[in-house]
């Protein structure tokens, strides 16, 4: 394996992107979601050499790296993988064809305690109905937390209680918007490791794993399926023949990873759901493009 030269990590990272700045595609409010790195996208794969036939997003979560590169027409096709059964719903449902019904059911509910309640306590008979229980719960919820253990949000912005995330003309939208690139989109469910051993055509990777590398616990707090061998992860990016961008937490464990598979490491500064302002990595095998003006 040729050992890349790791890029130097004395100058400050950039300021975090106004987010309010970026196209915002994904319906989901989803905790961990990529849409400040939107920017960092475009020039990563602004500065391939050949614009991509097919990008992966192993562990998809909201998609906006996915959505954004199919919209914008930054790549040809992108294929999301995700093994939560109830986020898995909703990009089925979208990618299927079902997005204009899903559409209709949004605008025409009404969040409140006890709605929200008496939906979510019926089980999904379809998986056009498990996806509305898992956008009606990611936009009622704390935080969009789907994990076991999160709980519907009480005050709420501006004091609108549970309904002060339901914003039906927006996320309708939203998802008529993805309806209309659907068929430039593919969804798997399951493991995302195994999404990356078996895409072996792929131009390009994006991945995103659950932050829980040196015992870190948000992961752990934020998602169902948080339990991740990192140091397969790194492995099989080793191996990859596309390009790839990963993210990860800025722990020392995860530099020494990229260090001992001899990936370039940059951080990248970024704000928080609490707008506290933190420092993320950026993983790849030649991370030049990131340091250009």
């Amino acid at each position: 394996m040729t050992q890349l030269t790791m890029l130097s990590n004395v100058e400050a990272p950039a300021k975090p992107v106004n987010v309010a700045s970026v196209p915002q595609r994904s319906p989901f409010r989803y905790p961990g979601g990529k849409t400040w790195l939107v920017p960092q996208i475009r020039r990563w794969l602004g500065a391939l050499a050949v614009p991509p036939r097919r990008l992966v997003e192993p562990f998809a979560g909201g998609g906006i790296v996915s959505l954004t590169a199919v919209a914008e027409g930054l790549c040809a096709h992108a294929h999301l993988v995700e093994k939560d059964a109830d986020v898995g719903a909703v990009w089925e449902v979208m990618v299927g064809g079902g997005g204009p019904r899903l559409a209709a059911r949004i605008m025409e509910f009404q969040p409140t305690p006890q709605s929200v309640t008496e939906l979510l306590q019926r089980v999904p008979a379809t998986t056009e109905e498990r996806a509305f229980h898992t956008i009606v719960k990611n936009r009622t919820f704390h935080g969009g937390i789907l994990a076991p253990g999160s709980a519907p949000v009480r005050h709420g912005e501006g004091g609108r209680g549970i309904a002060s995330r339901w914003y039906p003309e927006t996320l309708s939208r939203r998802l008529l918007e993805i309806h209309g690139y659907r068929h430039r989109l593919s969804f798997t469910g399951g493991d995302g490791l195994r999404g990356l051993r078996e895409e072996a055509a792929a131009d390009a990777y994006f991945i995103d794993p659950p932050y829980t590398a040196g015992g870190k616990k948000a992961g752990r707090r934020l998602y169902a399926h948080f339990e991740l061998d990192h140091e397969e992860l790194f492995r099989i990016a080793t191996d990859l023949p596309g390009d790839f961008l990963m993210t990860y937490d800025n722990a020392p464990e995860v530099r020494r990873l990229a260090e001992r598979y001899g990936f370039d490491v940059q951080p990248i500064s970024m704000r928080n759901t609490h707008l506290a302002e933190m420092t993320e990595l950026l993983i790849g095998r030649n991370l030049t493009w990131t340091r250009r003006p």
